[in-house]
């Protein structure tokens, strides 16, 4: 057990699979009461299963992070089921990598939606619950390619994790004395955003994606900043493959 992680609830987004999975088991098994949220429902009750297995306790939470109502709602329904909500992980995101020449639009909304305005509605589901008890977590999940951009072909998805970024930092300095605010920002990691590239980058995201490093590497970060003493805000962590140039 952790002593700043033990009975805390936290919500993760992205939740069935990669990071926000590997996140989940971690903080249950130190203690943590772990609600996971994402689309794909049986992924969630996989990894609900594997935690209450090894006697944890968590909860599965059907939930498109593009429907702020929805958000909300599964947000309520968190804190209606376990009493309250610690920490919010925005972890769901998207990268789809293609060169802005072959203009499709329909990526570049996607990923708005996903990875901007999905993180601004976790925010705003759960800051008035967090400043109005004066306590409370936020951590998103942005990227490297929020630090420097990742272009030829990423170009987009760096503009939305620079976004992150820039929104993470901004809500640090309006509510940080009540809640704190990490922004991590992760190299290559072994997930399945690596699959959401099907145009002429593919073969160039594979290749990239054969030094990426587990996402338990991620779950451990996000457990650090997590377990520090209350007065303690950990604002940002990078972390990347050894191998990993950009």
């Amino acid at each position: 057990m952790s002593e700043g992680i033990e009975n805390k609830v936290v919500l993760i987004t992205g939740g069935g699979t990669g990071i926000g999975a590997e996140a989940a088991r971690l903080l249950a098994s130190k203690g943590a009461i772990v609600a996971v949220a994402a689309r794909r429902k049986d992924k969630l009750d996989e990894v609900v299963a594997q935690i209450t297995k090894a006697g944890g306790k968590a909860g599965a939470y059907a939930l498109d992070v593009v429907d702020k109502a929805q958000f909300k709602s599964v947000a309520d329904a968190v804190i209606a089921d376990f009493g309250k909500l610690d920490v919010l992980v925005n972890n769901a995101g998207l990268m789809p990598i293609r060169p802005m020449a072959e203009v499709n639009t329909d990526e570049w909304d996607m990923m708005i939606d996903i990875n901007i305005k999905g993180v601004l509605y976790g925010i705003a589901s759960v800051l008035p619950d967090f400043l109005a008890k004066k306590s409370g977590h936020i951590i998103n999940i942005s990227s490297v390619a929020g630090i420097k951009v990742f272009s030829p072909g990423g170009t987009v998805y760096s503009g939305t994790k620079f976004a992150v970024r820039a929104i993470s930092e901004g809500l640090r300095h309006e509510v940080g004395d009540k809640v704190r605010v990490t922004s991590i920002e992760p190299g290559g990691v072994e997930s399945d955003l690596k699959f959401n590239t099907t145009g002429t980058s593919a073969t160039s995201v594979m290749e990239f994606y054969k030094t990426a490093i587990p996402a338990s590497a991620v779950a451990r970060a996000i457990a650090y900043a997590i377990e520090q003493p209350v007065e303690v805000d950990v604002n940002e962590i990078v972390l990347r493959p050894t191998a990993q140039e950009f």
